[in-house]
């Protein structure tokens, strides 16, 4: 599995990043959710520059111009419910993507353990199509792959490219274990040191869903 973090270079992103994090700015649901949005929109124009092209003839008032588009069948999947402004940010970009829904939560047995349940699916098919799916926050990794191995019963995607904010070294650690040789590609706008006893990541910015779309009981 190949490994990018894109707060490595410099860029525009490390500014809705900031704002993201920040105590002082995040309480406010609708900067948030849109700041979610635009990592989404760059972290989209990242991958475009990795898919395949092909050359077509556009007409134009005076001519005939030769352009290069995107010639693969592009599915967005995302993990509610924190996931749906960062996956409006890709829409926004891939707007002709077919798309998928999965709903993944946290079943706790006690105060510190939990189990990750799958509730709801909805796909498409995905027979070798271009699968991203996305999802701001990667703690443990194991949301990531229950979604993935969900979204197969829908069909086996050509590539993989899975999306994510924040990631916790924990959770690359173990999706490269486990995609090891699946060619699949991990994008990160930033990865954190560790995970707490809650298994949320530190710094990280808190819980993404309540920030984006309120508390929950």
């Amino acid at each position: 599995m190949k490994i990018i973090n894109l707060s490595e270079n410099n860029s525009i992103l490390n500014h809705y990043l900031k704002e993201i994090r920040s105590v002082e700015i995040q309480g406010d649901p609708l900067r948030f959710r849109r700041n979610l949005e635009r990592i989404g929109e760059i972290m989209a124009y990242e991958i475009s520059k990795t898919l395949h092209y092909s050359t077509e003839d556009v007409k134009t008032p005076l001519g005939i111009a030769p352009v290069n588009v995107i010639d693969e069948k592009i599915v967005i999947s995302t993990i509610m419910r924190a996931g749906l402004p960062f996956h409006q940010g890709f829409l926004s970009y891939f707007d002709r993507a077919e798309n998928a829904f999965v709903s993944a939560y946290r079943k706790y047995k006690n105060e510190l353990k939990f189990d990750v349940h799958i509730e709801y699916i909805a796909s498409p098919d995905l027979n070798g199509k271009t699968l991203i799916i996305t999802d701001p926050m990667l703690a443990t990794g194991s949301s990531m792959e229950l979604a993935h191995v969900a979204l197969l019963t829908k069909g086996k995607p050509a590539n993989l490219h899975i999306a994510t904010i924040i990631a916790s070294r924990q959770a690359v650690k173990y999706l490269k274990k486990n995609y090891a040789g699946s060619g699949a590609t991990l994008w990160a706008a930033a990865i954190d040191p560790e995970l707490n006893e809650h298994s949320y990541i530190v710094p990280g910015l808190g819980d993404a869903g309540d920030l984006a779309y309120g508390e929950k009981l």
